[in-house]
């Protein structure tokens, strides 16, 4: 919404407002909108059914069924390429810096060697340097835990995947970029058959058709009816489970995120009022104060998000938050202009 709107909609609410007062004698002129130091606001009845607003309680919940997910079996090649490239490059990478030793004690003592060779030597060691520390990351981001196995152990693994002892699974969860924690085994379903995978760790690099939270698995081999078709590059579905968490659920659309992460909007009790109006304002039916509650986002659950911040006895805006944050952008920027006249 552009500003020239969201100040055509708070003269919208001036005048429902105004209309509101004309009504009642025995109330004061007061804004159409207040906000006080804490960022709570006050709307009247009429300003609410004016933007819509609709109230609702959050549901208590743990964290529920499994998480579908779409597994590719990974290539041992790739596996081998990435992991032979990082070990190449860095040991180029030490042979470079060895080789800037030497010239630099043979320079330093007036031997046979000059400040030329010596320069050179150093540019290429920074050179060699770069290329094991993007080789290095690159084998995080694309293989994740794997990065942390030593060298037998890679080894090791390597050995079982090219044997067809092992697989590993790549399971992506599209559209939960925020799904940080699983539970420690999975589920790889082949023609309705489903085999035991092992959770290694999360994958940093984020699939470019998935858009959503990548999972490294390990899969034991698989009887022989089933693995003929499960070789690198098959498509499989993935059966993940969530680890449990309790919270709170909340519609996606209660959600609004800020520089400081996730938060609704709660409407406030009377003891929350700051002052003897301001109470008598969120005893009055007829009026409502709201304020911004930071929630932690834990894992999407259908249309909406299991959180915590906000409790099940909480009032929160499950519709027309979005009208809320825009009311509340003009009070703040009216504000401001008024300390500057």
């Amino acid at each position: 919404m552009s500003r020239a709107a969201h100040r055509a909609l708070l003269l919208v609410l001036a005048l429902l407002a105004g209309a509101s007062r004309a009504q009642d004698d025995d109330d004061q002129p007061r804004p159409a909108l207040q906000a006080d130091r804490s960022g709570a606001f006050t709307l009247t009845a009429s300003q609410l059914q004016a933007v819509g607003i609709r109230i609702d309680q959050p549901l208590p919940m743990t964290s529920p069924q499994p998480v579908q997910a779409f597994g590719l079996v990974l290539d041992p090649v790739a596996l081998v390429s990435d992991a032979g490239r990082a070990d190449s490059t860095r040991a180029a990478a030490d042979a470079a810096a060895a080789d800037v030793a030497r010239l630099d004690n043979l320079y330093r003592n007036n031997a046979d060697a000059s400040l030329k060779a010596l320069q050179a030597a150093r540019a290429q060691a920074s050179e060699a340097g770069a290329a094991a520390e993007a080789a290095a990351t690159t084998f995080r981001l694309q293989w994740g835990p794997l990065a942390a196995l030593d060298a037998a152990a890679r080894r090791e693994l390597i050995d079982a995947l090219v044997a067809g002892r092992r697989l590993l699974l790549r399971a992506d969860v599209p559209g939960h970029q925020l799904l940080d924690s699983v539970a420690p085994r999975a589920l790889m379903l082949v023609d309705g058959v489903g085999i035991t995978a092992r959770v290694i760790g999360p994958l940093p690099r984020t699939d470019a058709e998935s858009q959503g939270s990548g999972w490294l698995l390990q899969v034991e081999r698989a009887p022989h009816s089933v693995d003929q078709g499960v070789g690198p590059g098959a498509r499989v579905e993935v059966q993940l489970q969530a680890a449990p968490v309790n919270g709170v659920l909340v519609p996606a659309t209660a959600l609004l995120y800020g520089d400081q992460g996730a938060y609704v909007y709660r409407q406030l009790n009377a003891s929350d009022a700051g002052d003897a109006r301001d109470a008598r304002d969120a005893r009055d039916s007829a009026a409502a104060r709201y304020a911004a509650a930071p929630v932690t986002l834990l894992v999407r659950v259908g249309e909406g998000w299991l959180v915590r911040g906000v409790g099940r006895g909480d009032r929160i805006v499950v519709q027309g938050a979005g009208v809320l944050w825009s009311l509340e952008g003009i009070s703040s920027f009216s504000a401001a202009e008024d300390e500057h006249d």
